[in-house]
């Protein structure tokens, strides 16, 4: 009985320890089916506090602005606060002082080489080769600075080539009327912008702009009836050179590069416009040139002939760098303030060089001339050119 109790016991313990294993072992589900779960972990965008954000804007515009190398060495003597300040100054006063040198220069030779499609081309031969002198010697900064796509050399040629139009236009009015003439009749210039600023630009000038275009058109008006010199080959080319500057500037506008320097945008310009200028020096003044160069030479001698053909074009060249320069520097409205102060100068100066007799009408128009210039710019900074609203709509109140 014992016995049989014990063998079934042992047959029970077998049982029950056996069948669990092998349900275990043949699992549910195939394997590989289930895997485990992947989380993916999203990133927490961090909102950045009021607080935080002004205080960081309050420093970068509080960061002091990194100097260049003229500011570097300006502020050795004047501090780094003041450096940019007189480094502008100094581009200012130096496009003065050449400008003036220039002008007075330029007259003179005119006085005793009267060519001015020759004296022009001079002035951007020269400029040309100052430009590439100073590339090949390694200072590309101060000249084309790097070589130029098609697409830029097409923005840069047509204010170019009418740069090179308007300059020889001045010229010939230089060379047939006296000086203060010439920069009183270009104070009209803004009045050229208005009409290339509608039809390239689509910009309607403001109607208080245009009103400041009256006492300057007067005081031009003024000044040429009074004016001892005045001819009408000094006056009409003065005025094409307004129009061609004024196409030049809002075409300029329209077509303008952040990928070239100032300094490069006027060396291509000079370039340029000495391929334009060469062919009008040819055809006009081709046959009489060899005449009058010898001419010239036996009246100044052959030293000073060639040495006023080559400093006047190397002042021509680093007037307008200058005055590029210098608009790089400041607004455009102060560079139009700039502008007007350097006729007062210039006319002034050229008047006691050459001990000029002006009348007192013509005093009185130069004066009223520059004052509309001056209220012209001033105005120009308060009422923004405005492109008209597509559609239509009423009809607007400026022209």
């Amino acid at each position: 009985m014992a016995s049989a109790l014990s063998a079934c016991n042992t047959r029970l313990a077998s049982l029950s320890s056996s069948r669990p294993t092998q349900r275990l072992a043949r699992p549910l589900v195939a394997p590989g089916l289930i895997r485990p779960l992947q989380t993916r972990k999203i990133p927490q965008v961090e909102q950045p506090q009021l607080g935080t954000v002004a205080v960081k804007a309050a420093a970068d515009a509080g960061a002091p602005k990194e100097l260049d190398p003229l500011e570097t060495a300006a502020a050795k003597i004047f501090g780094a606060k003041n450096a940019p300040q007189v480094v502008t100054l100094g581009f200012i006063a130096l496009w003065y002082a050449l400008n003036v040198y220039f002008n007075l220069l330029n007259k003179s030779i005119f006085k005793y080489f009267p060519f001015p499609y020759t004296v022009s081309t001079v002035h951007v031969v020269v400029g040309t080769a100052y430009c590439a002198l100073v590339y090949i010697l390694g200072m590309k900064k101060l000249s084309f600075g790097r070589s130029i796509s098609k697409d830029e050399f097409g923005k840069i040629f047509g204010p170019a080539f009418m740069h090179a139009i308007g300059h020889l236009a001045a010229n010939v009015s230089f060379a047939a009327v006296a000086i203060s003439l010439t920069h009183t009749v270009k104070t009209l210039e803004p009045a050229f912008n208005v009409i290339p600023s509608r039809l390239i630009l689509g910009e309607a000038t403001p109607l208080p702009v245009m009103l400041s275009l009256v006492p300057i058109m007067f005081g031009v008006g003024l000044a040429s009836a009074g004016e001892l010199s005045f001819n009408w080959t000094g006056f009409i080319s003065a005025m094409l050179s307004n129009l061609t500057f004024g196409f030049r500037a809002v075409w300029g506008k329209a077509a303008m590069t952040k990928t070239l320097s100032s300094t490069a945008v006027y060396a291509y310009t000079t370039l340029i416009s000495m391929i334009v200028c060469l062919p009008f020096a040819i055809g006009m003044e081709g046959p009489q040139l060899q005449a009058g160069a010898a001419a010239a030479i036996a009246k100044v001698g052959e030293a000073r002939f060639y040495g006023d053909l080559f400093m006047v074009g190397l002042l021509y060249h680093l007037y307008n760098q200058f005055a590029f320069n210098t608009l790089q520097r400041v607004s455009p409205v102060s560079h139009g303030v700039c502008n007007v102060v350097k006729r007062i100068v210039i006319i002034f100066s050229s008047v006691l060089f050459f001990n000029q007799v002006m009348t007192q009408q013509a005093i009185l128009g130069t004066v009223i001339a520059l004052a509309g210039t001056w209220l012209y710019t001033d105005l120009s900074s308060k009422h923004k050119h405005k492109k008209p609203e597509a559609g239509g709509g009423g009809k607007p109140a400026t022209a």
